[in-house]
């Protein structure tokens, strides 16, 4: 015959207006902030809390540094979880912005704004409500969600995020030989238009070089 309700802190609090009973405040605020939390309460009082572990990857600090060096600008983390465990994982891992409590539509929002603002969005997920197909690149972890895979442009087969670290290296590597080559054929091209108007070259001398140029590229 008691009301029950069990979820987040928005949902707990704001919702349902559950309240925390005066002489458990205190265990309330040791929580570990690190956790997710779920509230469980009975007749408008918080009754319970179920302290879920969801680790920071070893490896995630160490890979948002590399990527910075080799020319990622803005990182930002985007989690359904309550502020202050955010707070705490964003701490951890040391990325540039987080938002908290956000919604499946508030990550697609996000995602269009930052397009919108003429940035190059890369969104890395695992799950069903990650914008990745709104994202100018999607990255699906093959751990996560089949669907998730499905939609994205690139899956990271491997289980570490160091695999990020490589896929960014080639596309830059991958980048400037499309530039370099870019210039090259750009300024040879000038050079032989130049050379065949003075009359130094002949124009099959011209082509045989245009050709030999763009096979050796």
């Amino acid at each position: 015959g008691e009301r029950v309700v069990i979820g987040s802190h928005h949902f707990v609090f704001e919702d349902e207006k559950c309240v925390i009973p005066a002489a458990e405040q205190q265990k309330f605020d040791d929580l570990e902030p690190e956790h997710s939390h779920l509230y469980l309460a009975a007749c408008g009082q918080l009754v319970g809390v179920i302290c879920i572990a969801d680790p920071l990857r070893p490896e995630a600090r160490h890979v948002l540094r590399q990527l910075r060096a080799i020319g990622v600008t803005n990182t930002v983390m985007m989690t359904g979880d309550s502020d202050r465990t955010a707070a705490a994982i964003a701490r951890q891992v040391g990325v540039d912005q987080y938002f908290s409590e956000v919604l499946p539509e508030d990550k697609a929002e996000y995602v269009q704004k930052a397009k919108a603002e003429g940035h190059t969005v890369v969104m890395i997920g695992d799950g069903i409500n990650d914008s990745l197909s709104a994202a100018d690149v999607g990255i699906a972890i093959n751990s996560g969600a089949a669907i998730a895979r499905e939609i994205a442009d690139v899956t990271i087969k491997a289980d570490s995020l160091e695999e990020l670290v490589i896929l960014k290296t080639i596309a830059n590597s991958l980048q400037r030989r499309v530039s370099a080559n870019y210039r090259f054929v750009l300024t040879f091209n000038s050079a032989l238009i130049a050379l065949g108007a003075l009359g130094i070259l002949q124009p099959a001398s011209s082509a045989m070089l245009h050709n030999l140029s763009t096979i050796g590229i």
